[in-house]
């Protein structure tokens, strides 16, 4: 039997009507696009990051996947912890949750004139708090990667734009429980999902801490000056989970910042461009410090957030063109975090052992 490994794969959600259920029982969890997939059994997490894909006809579904796992490691059953909804297999932890700002709506209402009373924040700490419970009781305490869904990420609320809502609220969440918000962090990425969606997060969580990678073009998000928001975004440019085979390396949304500046505003293509060259540089750093692997552009799975459809032509192009031509890639229409970016990639990758 080969060594257990995490998989992350896209598979066509037809397919998986045909899989077997020994491979069912190896599934973390399953992620639709513009909503959740309808699946029978519904014995794993299912979550959905609700923007729509673009530039396909098949249905595509995100497929996280424990393979090798020996009889006594097998998979426990899908559980609950509040909102979320889980899965562990051996080392690893999946798990999803919505939660819908409408539940928050009275006590802001309420609450109006109090720091952090707004919806969304209230929200996002609920989302949080249930999120750091569980990994604290099931024995994966580290978060490694998480996938943060809210609905008009650049409207205002208050006076405020809703990503920095989130951000202050992330940050607020994180340090009342006693996680780091600078260093070790978990990999992230924040962008904007249909209108009038709830907030959607999936994340997976590990029994020993991952390895964070900043990437030596960009001032670390955590340290991003006020001209961005009060409270800076917490997240590292990319994770990896040294001690665990396949899927190990997590590159956070990736996006046309130098420094901590965006550039080529307004030129989607230019912006795809900037973002590979940033990703190439996140796998230079990983290599340099895991000097025993190498990372690299041909064992990556992509996923590309463009935020107006009429560009998907443009940024394609500048992929193709690129290092990246060969990686399984999903585009989708989303806002970004930032309303001058028009384009956002991440990652998932496997190394070659040297």
């Amino acid at each position: 039997m080969s060594a257990p490994g995490l998989e992350h794969a896209y598979v066509p959600l037809g397919q998986l009507a045909t899989r077997s259920a020994s491979w069912w029982d190896q599934v973390l969890g399953v992620v639709g696009f513009e909503r959740a997939p309808v699946i029978e059994p519904r014995s794993v997490p299912l979550a959905s990051s609700m923007t729509p894909p673009l530039g396909g006809a098949e249905t595509l579904c995100e497929v996280w996947r424990m393979s090798g796992l020996p009889p006594a490691a097998s998979m426990l059953a899908t559980a609950r912890h509040g909102r979320v909804q889980y899965r562990c297999a051996g080392p690893l932890l999946f798990g999803s949750l919505v939660i819908d700002e409408a539940d928050f709506a009275v006590l802001d209402r309420a609450d109006r004139g109090n720091v952090g009373s707004t919806a969304l924040m209230r929200a996002t700490d609920a989302a949080y708090r249930e999120i750091f419970e569980l990994l604290a009781a099931s024995g994966n305490p580290y978060l490694v990667r998480v996938w943060n869904h809210l609905a008009d990420i650049n409207g205002l609320a208050d006076g405020e734009e809703r990503y920095r809502q989130f951000n202050s609220a992330r940050r607020a969440v994180f340090e009342s429980c006693g996680q780091a918000t600078a260093g070790s962090v978990p990999a992230a990425s924040a962008v904007g999902s249909k209108a009038g969606s709830p907030l959607s997060m999936f994340f997976l969580a590990a029994r020993e801490p991952p390895l964070a990678i900043e990437n030596p073009r960009q001032i670390s998000a955590y340290r991003y000056p006020p001209q961005y928001g009060e409270h800076s975004p917490v997240f590292s440019r990319a994770s990896v989970l040294p001690g665990i085979s396949g899927t190990n390396l997590f590159v956070s949304g990736t996006s046309s910042i130098v420094g901590h500046e965006t550039r080529h505003g307004g030129d989607a293509a230019a912006q795809t461009r900037e973002s590979i060259a940033n990703i190439a540089a996140v796998l230079s750093e990983a290599n340099r410090l895991l000097a025993d692997r190498r990372y690299s552009f041909d064992a990556l799975t992509l996923k590309v957030y463009v935020r107006r459809p009429s560009d998907l032509t443009a940024v394609a192009a500048q992929i193709e063109a690129s290092e990246a031509r060969l990686a399984p890639i999903v585009y989708l229409q989303a806002d970004i975090c930032r309303e001058d970016l028009m384009v956002e990639i991440e990652a998932c990758g496997t190394a070659v052992r040297d």
